[in-house]
């Protein structure tokens, strides 16, 4: 088990650090970078285009080139494809602008990155625009690579008064890609909290077997072992597991995540967390993780966990819940509607409710938090119309991040995919929208049309109160904001203080290029030799050591060099 596991791990590391020989590093990481201008107190000036343009159009239409990857969720209907769509469609007859996709490929099992990888490494000719969703590391090496453009001049002449906005909210979320000379890439702004954790329970479970939601370690096991031991499906069979986890990618991932559980121990496991003194620590190396590791073994061992968590990823685990078989998974808010409202489908008279976080031994909590960013935007050199992409997305973020009550997107992106109207009143129910509901945000360059941070918990908080809607994006959101949303949200809401958010966001530094990769490849092989049971728990102090003397404690010099630069601004 473990070996297979570790295997699947190791393969993209291998082409990620053999990649890494052959791209040129030719633009080096700014100790305090300067980030472009958000000022949003003045409008744009200087709007140059490179072809005609009238009344906020291209007009005749130009060609924009992409790539794009695709998600689990992101899903067609009426024969529609990502090349061809409702989204496309918009941008022809909105903007002017005909989107060209070289390639496509899905984001699991890392095959975007994969092909995006081959094709930088083979040297092909880069599309005119280049969106990555998360891993910055992946974004640093196309920055690298030498083929995109500093934007950051670009942005302060293009970039709409509401874009500005919506990065200022985190200035921060330039540093990632930044360098001596400029920006490189334009940060994806994110919804604050979007993938912070909550727990999800089986409710009916719950009742049948008369126990309380846990609120401790020490209960959540008492939990587990009663929806393991006691038949809570009564099917009469032992086939049932306490807690749904995705192991394959990560012990601290979005989805069925395990996160929650070194935070209980008062550290994050694979992130730089911030120490009481202010400087940076890297949590898998932290004393906290070694309990929770236990744990995790403990759980593996008496089948609370399914045996093969090391192999599943997010949506293997989630199905898992989905399917009747786990009573409980951690992840985001959104979960509610996508994919947990299977579960009700699957199996009739089931129910879940959304629950704080167990407390550890010592009344803590703690969860991985999202950063305000999900990607970034890189833009080719070589691209003819260049200030196409901010044409197309300053669009978004002025009708689209938060409509007015006119704007086209006043409900959802499009009537009959993601909502339809039914009796003169809107609905996102799928069930009432012919051929059901699609969501074609999922198909724009930046993957989720145009977000400002704060906005969407804001809302949230608002429609939990039982207030009505205050604007129209609240509007917007209670066609989607359910009764289990708005229990998650509040539950969310509730939980903002104990996030972890990763503090180094930097490109990586000197060390870091040479060593890291290598120091990850240990981390991941220790840690599941351990949870499974190959080696003892004491195996994590041999780690701690050996990563400490094999570059890790030069690495977190770098950091904090970095870090307290940062700060000082």
């Amino acid at each position: 088990m473990t070996q297979m596991f570790i295997k699947k791990a190791f393969v993209p590391l291998l082409l990620t650090s053999a990649l890494l020989t052959v791209t040129a590093c030719t633009k080096e990481p700014v100790a305090a970078p300067k980030v472009p201008s958000t000022d949003t107190t003045a409008p744009t000036t200087g709007i140059k285009y490179t072809a005609s343009f009238k009344d906020g159009k291209y007009d005749p239409p130009i060609t924009l080139t992409t790539i794009n990857q695709i998600s689990a969720s992101t899903t067609f209907k009426n024969g529609e494809t990502m090349e061809n769509n409702v989204h496309t469609k918009w941008a022809k007859e909105r903007l002017g602008i005909n989107l060209k996709y070289n390639w496509t490929a899905p984001a699991a099992n890392k095959a975007f990155e994969t092909r995006l990888r081959l094709a930088l490494s083979a040297n092909e000719d880069m599309p005119d625009v280049v969106a990555i969703a998360g891993n910055t590391a992946l974004a640093n090496d196309l920055i690298d690579s030498g083929k995109f453009m500093e934007v950051g001049k670009m942005w302060e002449q293009y970039a709409s008064p509401l874009y500005k906005k919506a990065v200022n909210e985190d200035p921060s979320m330039w540093y990632p890609f930044m360098r001596k000379d400029g920006a490189y890439g334009i940060p994806i702004p994110e919804y604050s909290m979007n993938d912070d954790t909550v727990f999800y329970i089986r409710e009916d479970w719950l009742e049948k077997l008369n126990i309380k939601a846990p609120t401790t370690i020490d209960e959540m096991e008492k939990v587990m072992d009663a929806f393991v031991n006691q038949d809570p499906d009564g099917n009469g069979k032992k086939d049932t597991y306490g807690m749904a986890a995705a192991f394959r990618d990560s012990l601290v991932s979005t989805q069925a995540t395990a996160g929650w559980l070194f935070g209980a121990y008062g550290t994050m496991a694979e992130i730089w967390n911030e120490k009481p003194d202010g400087t940076l620590a890297y949590g898998s190396v932290q004393p906290g993780v070694k309990p929770a590791l236990g744990k995790l073994r403990d759980w593996v061992d008496k089948g609370y966990i399914h045996k093969e968590a090391a192999l599943m990823d997010e949506t293997k685990a989630a199905a898992l819940f989905t399917s009747g078989r786990a009573g409980i998974i951690a992840g985001p808010h959104w979960m509610t509607l996508f994919p947990l409202a299977d579960l009700m489908k699957n199996v009739p008279g089931a129910k879940f409710k959304a629950y704080t976080l167990p407390k550890g031994p010592d009344g803590k909590q703690g969860r991985k938090g999202n950063l305000n960013f999900s990607g970034s935007v890189l833009i080719n050199k070589n691209a003819k119309n260049p200030e196409a992409f901010f044409v197309y997305q300053n669009y978004l973020f002025e009708n689209f991040a938060f409509p007015g009550k006119d704007s086209e997107f006043k409900y959802q992106f499009a009537e009959g995919y993601d909502y339809a109207i039914i009796d003169g009143k809107p609905t996102a129910d799928t069930t009432k929208i012919p051929g059901g509901r699609v969501i074609p945000q999922k198909y724009t360059i930046a993957f989720e049309g145009a977000r400002i941070p704060s906005t969407q918990m804001e809302a949230y908080a608002n429609l939990a109160k039982g207030n009505g809607p205050t604007n129209q994006f609240e509007v917007r959101s209670s066609l989607i904001a359910d009764a289990p949303r708005l229990q998650a949200a509040t539950i969310n809401l509730a939980l903002k203080d104990i996030s972890y958010r990763e503090k180094y966001t930097a490109p990586p530094t000197k060390t870091m290029k040479s060593r890291w990769d290598n120091l990850k490849q240990q981390e991941k092989d220790t840690f599941a030799k351990i949870i499974y049971g190959e080696v003892p728990l004491d195996e994590f102090d041999n780690f701690v050591k050996t990563w400490e003397s094999s570059g890790g404690n030069t690495i977190t010099g770098e950091v904090n060099e970095w870090y307290q630069s940062v700060k000082k601004k």
